[in-house]
């Protein structure tokens, strides 16, 4: 399983929709990792090789999404994303975290196991 390319209706249909949610309420079953990306960000491709390693060790646990920022304007503006790569981590709760940077492999294998696949603690 590779990244996935997600356009702002797909974003609403798949991750979340803002138009109808006022609260973030993440519609995904599985952890997951958006990339806010642009085709001239030499950063951003630096990173895509490596989300695509990892889409593909992590598949089945971890689903890893692009957003063309060029593209996708709307999505970008309604995340307020001013550079990029942008990363919106999304843990097995449903709980996102932005990060913007171009992280090396072994740092965003270290979130993905501490942040992102983390069994979800309840209350007894």
């Amino acid at each position: 399983m590779a990244t996935i390319q997600l356009t702002t209706q797909e974003f609403k249909a798949n991750v979340f929709n803002y138009d109808t949610e006022q609260e973030w309420k993440y519609q995904g079953q599985l952890p997951a990792i958006i990339d806010f990306y642009a085709d001239w960000c030499g950063p951003c491709k630096m990173v895509a090789p490596v989300l695509e390693e990892l889409s593909e060790e992590y598949k089945d646990r971890l689903i890893i999404y692009k957003v063309n920022t060029d593209v996708e304007q709307e999505l970008s503006a309604v995340f307020g994303i001013q550079s990029i790569p942008t990363l919106l981590f999304i843990d097995s709760a449903g709980e996102p975290m932005m990060q913007p940077g171009a992280y090396p492999k072994h740092v965003l294998k270290k979130i993905i196991e501490e942040k992102l696949l983390t069994p979800v603690k309840t209350e007894e």
